[in-house]
């Protein structure tokens, strides 16, 4: 059996007017729009202690950009949810992600997820670990919180889906790590339950490289929702 071999000038389509033509449609109503922020936590964004870490050059200017965002959206009286990926420790040792297949593989290689640092999977934001915390700035009082993240959906598992139900949410704006995994699934959720997923492009970045960075932001783009820049989304919001 022989294996075609893709061409090395594979066809990449000019969607730019159609990316642009479809962001004159999006239309976003602050009384029908929560925020999201997905694994804005020290395991992957404080270089001291970070467990699975993005590369140091990232982490500022996503917070940075989501500080911005974050006050940008409270000024117009949008919800903020904040999800938080926590593990607990299970008897016999690991935690209760230790029964991904894909991980488990991974650590057997003693390999890393993250490409050029180390990671520490079996360690990562352990129930109780400062991992879990929330990078300074990014929380105020009368933003929710939802810990019960135990994979890669923000949903599965979580109060998330009744949250933002009660809160009537008809349009949702996704950042945080990883742009390739936990941004995208939010993404695919949102669009599954017929919510409209705007992903903001300063404040996402992945541990995974650059490359699956951008291969995610257009993803989406182009199938699942909108990415808007901090400055686009200020412009809709005004």
């Amino acid at each position: 059996m022989t294996h075609s071999v893709p061409p090395a000038d594979i066809w990449t389509p000019d969607r730019a007017p159609f990316l642009q033509a479809m962001k004159q449609q999006l239309q976003i109503d602050p009384r029908t729009t929560a925020v999201v922020t997905i694994d804005m936590h020290r395991g992957h964004l404080d270089p001291e202690v970070a467990t699975m870490p993005v590369r140091p050059e990232n982490a500022l200017p996503v917070l940075e950009g989501a500080k911005r965002t974050l006050t940008l959206c409270r000024e117009h009286g949008i919800a903020v949810i904040h999800v938080v990926l926590t593990l607990r420790p299970l008897p016999g040792g690991g935690h209760e992600g230790r029964g991904v297949k894909m991980w488990q593989a991974v650590m057997a290689l003693q390999e890393t997820l993250t490409p050029g640092q180390p990671s520490r999977i079996d360690q990562h934001n352990l129930a109780g670990s400062v991992q879990t915390e929330l990078m300074p700035g990014l929380l105020q009082e009368g933003d929710f919180i939802v810990t019960t993240k135990k994979r890669l959906s923000s949903w599965y598992g979580t109060e998330l889906e009744i949250l933002l139900r009660q809160l009537k949410t008809e349009t949702v704006l996704l950042m945080g790590i990883n742009t390739n995994t936990c941004v995208t699934n939010a993404a695919f959720e949102a669009f599954n339950r017929d919510l409209a997923p705007v992903v903001i492009r300063e404040c996402t970045a992945s541990m995974y490289g650059e490359d699956l960075h951008e291969f995610a932001l257009a993803n989406i783009s182009r199938c699942l929702g909108w990415v808007l820049t901090v400055a686009e989304l200020a412009e809709k919001l005004a």
